[in-house]
């Protein structure tokens, strides 16, 4: 994706100017009696769920004692960066607020570890596949937007073929292979697509076989990013059919990261995967 990453602008920011408030010994409700707001507007600051303006910027690194003119700078630059259009501008016309977010995330991550239970991941889908499955899941989906939508996630895949791509780990249940999205000529293609794309090298796929029963996140699908940012702490994604959450808390992230581990460890090993994967195609082959 290119162009500033409006997202990741905006955490680095919010997590600098929560070191700051600590490393000055002040609570929330101090620096809101000085920048002459609501305890609330500085936790949202801190948490990234607001932009945050140049002035305010400046006023803060005052408050904190910041003086470094090239830090005040930098950060106000920050600011001014999380507040562009980004993604925003180039598919403003999606529709729906998570994506930007999700595909700021996904841009910027180093790592990728993802669960999919009842389809394949988006970064491996096929253009037939992908247009299949959004068609069979917003039933009424008008044309134009499906076709946005379609090219939107195919534009994502470039992430995977650039010069150095973030390493990328997906866990998926056997079920997705058999999954008729589409039809059979739709699903022998997306399969044989995943035998391609599951052999680069910072790919990893895994197979989670129906014998291995009941696991930990059977009903819970998830992405988690990680970055190589220090101040930047592991995001989990989390989609239901009501509600979209990013995870951050210590203790949340604890348990996916528990969930990857115990994924691991009962999931195909990657060349049994690739050969459960083979053999899925062949139903789908003509004979």
């Amino acid at each position: 994706m290119a162009g500033t990453n409006v997202t990741i602008r905006r955490r680095q920011l919010a997590n600098r100017l929560r070191e700051m408030r600590t490393s000055a010994g002040m609570t929330a409700e101090q620096v809101a009696e000085q920048l002459l707001c609501s305890a609330a507007k500085i936790t949202r600051m801190e948490k990234a769920q607001r932009g945050i303006s140049q002035r305010d910027v400046r006023d803060l690194c005052r408050i904190y004692g910041v003086t470094d003119e090239d830090q005040v700078r930098q950060l106000m630059n920050w600011a001014r960066e999380s507040r562009l259009p980004g993604l925003r501008q180039e598919y403003g016309d999606l529709g729906y607020d998570a994506i930007y977010t999700y595909m700021d995330l996904e841009a910027a991550a180093s790592s990728i570890i993802e669960l999919q239970i009842s389809y394949l991941p988006a970064l491996f889908q096929t253009e037939e596949y992908a247009r299949a499955l959004i068609r069979g899941l917003l039933p009424g989906i008008r044309q134009e937007v499906l076709d946005r939508r379609v090219e939107a996630r195919i534009k994502r895949q470039e992430l995977l073929a650039k010069h150095e791509p973030p390493r990328y780990w997906t866990f998926v249940d056997e079920a997705a292979l058999h999954r008729v999205t589409g039809d059979a000529a739709v699903m022998a293609a997306q399969l044989e697509h995943l035998l391609a794309v599951g052999q680069a090298p910072h790919v990893t796929v895994q197979v989670i076989p129906f014998t291995a029963g009941p696991y930990m996140c059977a009903d819970d699908p998830f992405v988690m990013f990680r970055f190589r940012d220090s101040h930047l702490s592991d995001v989990v994604y989390h989609e239901s059919l009501d509600r979209v959450e990013y995870l951050e808390k210590p203790n949340e992230l604890e348990v996916y990261r528990e969930a990857v581990d115990r994924l691991r460890a009962i999931a195909l090993s990657p060349n049994e995967s690739l050969k459960r994967i083979a053999r899925a195609k062949s139903d789908f082959s003509p004979s």
